[in-house]
């Protein structure tokens, strides 16, 4: 099922996708719900980040070959970060280049969202804590992340967490495992990969985060990139498109 989180003038509801159709979400996304009346034609309906996270965390050096590209170990276990809330940005929503950044880059990843709190998950039942995924960007300043001791402002600016266009549910573990992950600028390829290159899988992810911190319903975990980071200049239309979840697209402008 494709859940999205729409805004009808000031009010912001949830919805569920039926083939073009947008019709609204009945009940509680997190428990027990059912498609309501027709909102109206998805190209027509203003589509807003598709969860309303308390954080978001994110996965550094997740696949091998972007460790490489920046001369970089792979990490013995999960690298964790955080963005704020306030990063993210719906499809259609720009990215905003900040002026104190000479170097901000698209980075295509898998999101998973939490469905239900949890504290201490084991690897092998992590998946049952998983509500769906969507397509994500961890737009960095590559420039800030290199200079400060750690990656708060390269990672933090508001915007710098595209997410959409929707919330895939109800799909298995395995349903994740092996799917192609492709980033493209203005149309021309700039990352390629697959999730089955990940180090750790989704699972393990939420199973070393939630010995550390409690997950709650919402919260969003980037699961890494793969290699091809590249900058984005204003004007730029920046596309992750992901195997069988959809396709997220973010124009790029000057702040």
């Amino acid at each position: 099922m494709r859940v999205v989180r729409y805004a009808t003038g000031t009010i912001t509801r949830w919805g569920v996708v039926e083939e073009e159709t947008v019709q609204e979400l009945q009940g509680d996304l997190y428990g027990t719900w059912q498609p309501g009346p027709v909102v109206g034609p998805l190209d027509a309906t203003t589509l807003l980040p598709p969860v309303t996270p308390t954080k978001i965390i994110c996965v550094g050096r997740n696949y091998p070959a972007h460790a490489a590209e920046h001369r970089a170990q792979v990490p013995t276990e999960p690298l964790l970060f955080l963005k704020p809330p306030s990063a993210l940005v719906g499809p259609g929503g720009p990215i905003i280049l900040p002026p104190q950044s000479k170097q901000v880059e698209h980075e295509g990843e898998l999101a998973v969202v939490i469905g239900r709190r949890c504290r201490n998950v084991r690897a092998e039942e992590a998946w049952s804590a998983v509500l769906g995924v969507a397509c994500g960007n961890d737009v960095t300043a590559r420039d800030l992340q290199r200079r400060d001791s750690q990656w708060t402002r390269g990672k933090g600016f508001d915007t710098f967490c595209p997410l959409g266009p929707w919330l895939v549910t109800g799909l298995a573990e395995a349903d994740v495992a092996d799917l192609a992950l492709v980033c493209r600028v203005n149309g021309a390829v700039r990352q390629a990969g697959r999730t089955a290159e990940m180090v750790f899988s989704p699972a393990e992810l939420i199973a070393y985060a939630s010995a550390v911190m409690t997950l709650e319903p919402g919260d969003l975990l980037l699961t890494g990139t793969p290699a091809g980071v590249g900058p984005l200049c204003p004007g730029d239309v920046v596309e992750v498109e992901i195997e069988n979840i959809g396709l997220l697209r973010n124009p790029v402008v000057a702040q």
